[in-house]
């Protein structure tokens, strides 16, 4: 992607330029980008919030909702930051939600990919009464750019963990090629999903177990214990298999419905961002990291009314499922 306002590919010096800028912004060695920005863009204290509301609405409202915001040019399809803003749960003032999108773009830098071809600055007209209008700053995101800022929001948000796990999804298709127009996933296809998403995010949380000191697999099962106590009330696997009617060798992911994959896809995640992000150090330590993220994903469950994981009737093994939706689909089977 390109930065649209000066219709000027962004070169790889603009870009470090633009990334030490962000951090110390973040690091508040630096106020915001508005009150040093282009003539173009409003001063913090006259800009005005866009006329969106705060989404409020179920994880199937609010996914039809990202897809519906998407837009399409030359390059392809992108979402405009500030219409996820309100998305996400966040409505108020634009620079709170650029320090959002500055995270996402230095994630993208440290990824190792180049920020420009997934974040590009634009300037929008918008209305300010009595037919007149001025122009703001708005930032254009591929998928990939938008699966970022919903992983640096606010995780209290519950806005943001519907996010998390919709945009982990729709990367991850993008991820195999798959270009195909996707049809709305029914409970099975979305099991099979988010049990994938489980599997690489539980390989890239035992990454950031082990760099902060959690190396031999028994650390490791007391470690994923230690969330799932923090999830599930207390409950560690074995008692989680119990409650469910579960036997003691059952893998009790493979026997998740598609909300409660969500939830554990949105513990793992926040885990291992919070173990990288605090540079947290020994086992002990990690563990408590992860009860905590445990602890606060179920709370937020909580918060907006849904039952609790261990309440929620264990699903069919996986296996069976992928085998079955790997059937070649017949007039007869329909």
């Amino acid at each position: 992607m390109t930065d649209k306002s000066d219709d000027v590919p962004v070169d790889r010096n603009t870009a470090r330029a633009r990334l030490a800028e962000m951090r110390r912004i973040l690091t508040g060695a630096a106020p915001p980008r508005e009150t040093h920005a282009r003539s173009t863009d409003l001063a913090p204290n006259t800009e005005e919030s866009e006329p969106y509301e705060l989404y409020s609405g179920t994880i199937d409202e609010l996914l039809k909702a990202f897809e519906q915001a998407v837009q399409h040019d030359d390059n392809g399809e992108y979402w405009s930051a500030r219409q996820l803003m309100p998305l996400l749960g966040y409505g108020e003032y634009w620079q709170n939600f650029e320090r959002v999108v500055a995270k996402a773009e230095i994630s993208c830098h440290q990824s190792g990919q180049v920020v420009a071809d997934h974040f590009s600055s634009v300037t929008k007209m918008v209305s300010i009464g009595s037919g007149a209008e001025r122009p703001v700053r708005d930032v254009h995101v591929t998928r990939y750019g938008a699966y970022l800022i919903a992983q640096n929001g606010d995780s209290k948000k519950k806005q943001v963990a519907f996010a998390q796990t919709y945009f982990a999804i729709q990367t991850r298709r993008q991820e195999l090629n798959d270009e195909a127009p996707q049809p709305v996933l029914n409970e099975e296809q979305r099991r099979v999903m988010l049990r994938d998403e489980m599997i690489l995010h539980n390989k890239k949380l035992g990454t950031a177990a082990k760099l902060s000191g959690v190396h031999e697999p028994l650390d490791f099962a007391v470690f994923q214990n230690h969330g799932y106590k923090g999830l599930y009330g207390g409950l560690d696997r074995r008692g989680i298999q119990s409650v469910k009617g579960l036997s003691a060798k059952a893998d009790i992911l493979n026997h998740m419905g598609s909300t409660e994959l969500a939830a554990n896809l949105f513990r793992a995640t926040q885990t291992e961002e919070k173990l990288r992000r605090e540079k947290i150090n020994g086992k002990d330590n990690a563990n408590a990291a992860h009860f905590q993220v445990g602890r606060q994903v179920r709370k937020a469950i909580q918060d907006i009314g849904g039952a609790m994981p261990e309440k929620l009737e264990p699903a069919e093994d996986i296996d069976k499922v992928r085998r079955r939706l790997a059937k070649p689909t017949t007039p007869e089977s329909k």
